[in-house]
């Protein structure tokens, strides 16, 4: 019997994006409550990965309920969009923050840039953990072409067996 992969990477992405909200957050809370810096807004690139941490959630929901549920919702076309999409924010997130970190040069003892140098690194392994079950999506989507069903792969389905 084939080992199951979907079900680990579902979980590490789940830990990974609370991780990333909580670092996120706080950078966000301090930046703007900060007077170390003009201005009471946290940068756009922090608040991205914020947005992208939320979103990760509600994809997450939808990738784990929707297949088993609702089949009539986890289309095969659907699942691939979700999974492409969530991959691409995580991309362009932990990149415009690592910029930021980069420009910004932090000092050392400054624990929210500590915190937003962090929030990058674990938003680049999302990024890989995504891209692994985009790639998955895309194969599945690839092998039934020739087919007119928009059901989703099994193999994508979370649960267990006894």
């Amino acid at each position: 019997m084939a080992f199951n992969f979907t079900l680990p990477l579902r979980v590490a992405q789940a830990i990974i994006t609370i991780i990333v909200l909580g670092l996120t957050a706080y950078v966000a809370s301090d930046w703007s409550g900060s007077s170390r810096w003009s201005g009471s807004w946290s940068p756009s690139s922090i608040n991205f990965l914020l947005f992208t941490s939320v979103w990760t959630i509600l994809a997450l929901a939808y990738l784990l309920v929707a297949p088993v549920r609702f089949e009539r919702l986890a289309h095969k076309f659907g699942i691939l969009a979700v999974e492409a999409v969530t991959m691409i924010f995580w991309f362009a997130g932990w990149i415009a923050v690592a910029s930021l970190m980069g420009d910004l040069g932090c000092g050392s003892h400054w624990g929210p840039c500590r915190a937003a140098i962090a929030a990058a690194v674990f938003g680049a392994f999302e990024w890989l953990l995504f891209l692994a079950t985009t790639i998955m999506a895309a194969l599945h989507v690839w092998r039934t072409r020739g087919s007119h069903t928009g059901k989703h792969d099994p193999a994508m389905e979370v649960h267990t067996t006894a």
